[in-house]
């Protein structure tokens, strides 16, 4: 693992499970609490596997509150997912590491719409404008600069960004307490800068790279799972691949959060497909074929940036199983 997966994630999700509320639509003022209901839904298409319809739900928010910078925040968000679908290894829970390390043609699009919500949450932390929110979603917003880095396999950056992250939620944190979806990206800051020490010794020889620890790292993510407001699925995401790590073996942990994710993201067939990885690795072969192949079917012919990905990553795992036969 490189240092890229110290902030892989950075945590950044917009995920408030609940839905639109009408106040949104009507108001010329929409609030803080407005916004991340609207969001909410966003999240959770993009956490059931429909990237077009989150960006759509971040344009309208992007519209209605324009001086917010959550509707940018949750767009960027979408289209990093995109870049990762495009990209990364979707067969092993436990990798982050991408399979192509050139840059995507979204990825121009994505570093525009990470400045402006780092911008608008500048200018509203300078305005004195609900502070502690504001440290947090700029502090998602360089958590989201961290994870692109780091799929291009780019260390320095992907530090640097992670650094910032981390000071960012801890002024959110120290101002209000209460901010649980801080402990997210703190969580994988710190499980992984304990668990690369080697990496980080070179690191803060550049950038003073401030050390973590993988126990709190791991139950900060735990607390941000349950309890969360706004990031609650992607803690969850994060735990289970730090549970399925070969350091950890806690697969049975990772097996049960990969399932909660499937059963409330039912459409997504990313969780199927790591949960089908994970049965291998447990010694249940054919149930983990036979979980290859159920994910195969039902991504064939379907055309959205997800579906053709794991459909792909499907595909790949079955002919390393079966090498004597030809996968469409």
């Amino acid at each position: 693992m490189k240092t890229k997966t110290i902030l892989l994630a950075g945590s950044l999700l917009i995920t408030n499970l609940t839905f639109v509320r009408p106040a949104l639509a009507g108001s010329n003022h929409p609030t803080d609490e407005d916004d991340r209901h609207y969001a909410g839904r966003g999240v959770t298409m993009m956490m059931d596997g429909d990237l077009d319809g989150a960006i759509t739900v971040a344009q309208q928010l992007e519209q209605k509150d324009p001086d917010s910078p959550l509707g940018y925040i949750l767009e960027a968000n979408a289209t990093w997912w995109r870049i990762y679908y495009a990209s990364a290894n979707l067969i092993d829970p436990d990798v982050f590491d991408v399979a192509n390390m050139e840059a995507t043609p979204y990825d121009s699009h994505f570093v525009d719409l990470d400045q402006i919500a780092i911008q608008k949450a500048e200018s509203r932390i300078h305005a004195q404008d609900n502070v502690s929110r504001n440290l947090l979603y700029e502090g998602f917003a360089y958590a989201l600069r961290a994870r692109l880095e780091g799929l291009h396999d780019r260390d320095l950056p992907t530090a640097r960004a992670g650094k910032k992250m981390r000071t960012l939620l801890l002024q959110a944190l120290a101002m209000d307490p209460n901010l649980i979806d801080a402990y997210c990206g703190l969580g994988i800051y710190n499980y992984f800068v304990d668990t690369l020490s080697s990496i980080v010794k070179i690191l803060s020889i550049f950038i003073g790279l401030p050390g973590g620890s993988r126990v709190e790292g791991l139950k900060q993510l735990q607390l941000c799972a349950e309890k969360g407001e706004l990031v609650r699925p992607e803690a969850k995401f994060y735990l289970a691949k730090d549970f399925s790590r070969n350091s950890e073996k806690q697969y049975e942990k990772s097996l049960r959060l990969f399932g909660e994710l499937k059963a409330e993201f039912p459409h997504n067939p990313l969780w199927p497909m790591l949960i089908g990885s994970l049965e291998f690795r447990m010694g249940n072969p054919k149930k983990g074929e036979e979980t290859y192949r159920e994910v195969y079917q039902t991504t064939a012919g379907k055309n959205s940036d997800v579906n053709v990905a794991v459909h792909k990553a499907a595909t790949e795992a079955l002919a390393r199983l079966h090498p004597d036969q030809k996968f469409q």
